[in-house]
């Protein structure tokens, strides 16, 4: 009895699964090569794909040394990769690390709007998450190439591009709303602060404004260095009238956690205003958040019945 117990403590529980998918298996193993074996046989792999790859699922380390298995915590989650397949974060772990999606890597020159497809077939949910530049391109995709990347049928396909466009129009609308309300505050403020006129400026103080006026160009010159944001989150920040929501929802995360002083900087506008704007997006990326969370929270309800179809779940999202 003893040696049985001695045994069974040296048993290290973990979560398995597949690349690319949630479902997950719970398996006890005493080592990586027992380990390999049982997500093998849990996991359906065929021989001809083994020997499987395990990384921890959350950050892709690969896990091949004995010594640090054996150091992992009980319940460590790991992800099976098989031969010429790379690991990529596409699991909901409760915070916003999920929306971090990451750009995947397309074989002999793929195109972009299959990475997209391949995203809504593991789930539909990402819609929310996507940039209108997503939607847009999915959008453009004809209905047949689209089906069959999907493997659904051509009016099920329409019926999904009916509701990118949706999306995409939604954020049109609220877009447009957000900027006639602007407008309209910004002329209820000019007509409560009548501005008398300026005095002529003396030369000293030309001179100081030029000056200044000098400085603020040679600032502007540096404020590509002064932030970390991409430089197409900043020219959509710059040039678009209520920029988040044309964001991915990774870059919206990026900018709300961005230095306020670096971005005000990159951005050449005061710190009010850039602060208005991460509010701004730290609001749309909760919403977004609160959608994904809700839609999960159905399927966790519905759990074990039936999948609904994909038409009857987006006629549902077109009702609300």
């Amino acid at each position: 009895m003893a040696a049985g117990g001695s045994g069974l403590s040296l048993l290290k529980q973990c979560l398995i699964r597949r690349n690319g998918q949630q479902e997950q298996h719970g398996v006890a193993a005493s080592c990586l090569q027992e380990l390999r074996s049982k997500a093998c046989d849990l996991l359906a792999i065929d021989k001809a794909s083994e020997p499987i790859t395990l990384v921890l699922a959350e950050d892709g380390t690969i896990v091949d040394d004995e010594d640090y298995f054996l150091c992992l915590p009980p319940n460590a989650k790991f992800v099976a990769l098989l031969k010429g397949e790379k690991w990529s974060r596409s699991s909901i772990d409760g915070g916003t690390a999920w929306l971090e999606r990451e750009a995947t890597e397309v074989d002999g020159g793929g195109e972009k709007w299959k990475c997209l497809a391949r995203q809504l077939k593991d789930d539909l949910s990402t819609i929310i998450l996507m940039s209108e530049e997503d939607l847009q391109t999915l959008i453009d995709v004809p209905c047949s190439d689209l089906a069959q990347e999907l493997y659904e049928s051509q009016p099920k396909i329409q019926t999904l591009q009916n509701t990118l466009q949706q999306v995409l129009d939604r954020r049109e609308e609220e877009r447009q709303s957000r900027q006639l309300l602007e407008l309209y505050l910004q002329a209820v403020k000019n007509e409560d602060h009548i501005v008398p006129k300026a005095e002529e400026p003396k030369a000293e103080e030309t001179a100081m404004e030029e000056t200044d006026t000098v400085d603020a160009g040679n600032n502007s010159g540096s404020a590509g260095t002064a932030t970390l944001l991409s430089s197409h989150i900043l020219t959509a920040l710059k040039d678009k009238p209520a920029a988040e929501l044309s964001l991915a929802s990774q870059d919206l995360e990026l900018v709300y956690k961005e230095d306020p002083d670096d971005l005000a900087l990159a951005l050449s506008w005061d710190k009010p205003k850039t602060e208005a704007l991460q509010q701004a997006c730290e609001r749309e990326l909760s919403r977004r958040l609160e959608q994904v969370q809700a839609l999960h929270s159905l399927r966790n309800i519905s759990k074990g019945k039936k999948k609904l179809p994909w038409g009857e779940w987006l006629s549902s999202k077109r009702k609300k």
